[in-house]
């Protein structure tokens, strides 16, 4: 019966023996503790920062929909008001009358 071919992934040469172990270097900085400790901190690095961003995004969309909730609509009606008022002083200079001193606050 014929092996068949692995699908996908990276093909891995078959373990050797334990009796006889592997002393190649791949093998041996692949089983290394400094190995073993980056490739967690890797992990943990990725683990952390997709957390962030993911959190990151929340707010920005909280951020988001409420300034256009509550601050859109105050914009608008504030320059509804402000066309108003030039409406106001256009017409009242069509009239002849003296133009108002503008309102301060």
């Amino acid at each position: 019966m014929a092996a068949q071919p692995r699908r996908g992934g990276v093909s891995v040469p078959d373990r050797r023996s334990a009796s006889k172990p592997d002393s190649s270097i791949l093998y041996r900085i692949i089983s290394s503790s400094i190995f073993s400790r980056g490739k967690q901190a890797a992990s943990d690095a990725a683990f952390v920062s997709d957390k962030l961003l993911r959190s990151i995004g929340k707010s920005a969309w909280i951020a988001g929909t409420t300034f256009l909730i509550l601050f859109v609509p105050l914009i608008i009606e504030m320059d509804r008001e402000q066309q108003f008022t030039d409406l106001e002083l256009q017409q009242a200079s069509l009239l002849g009358a003296p133009p108002a001193a503008p309102a301060r606050s």
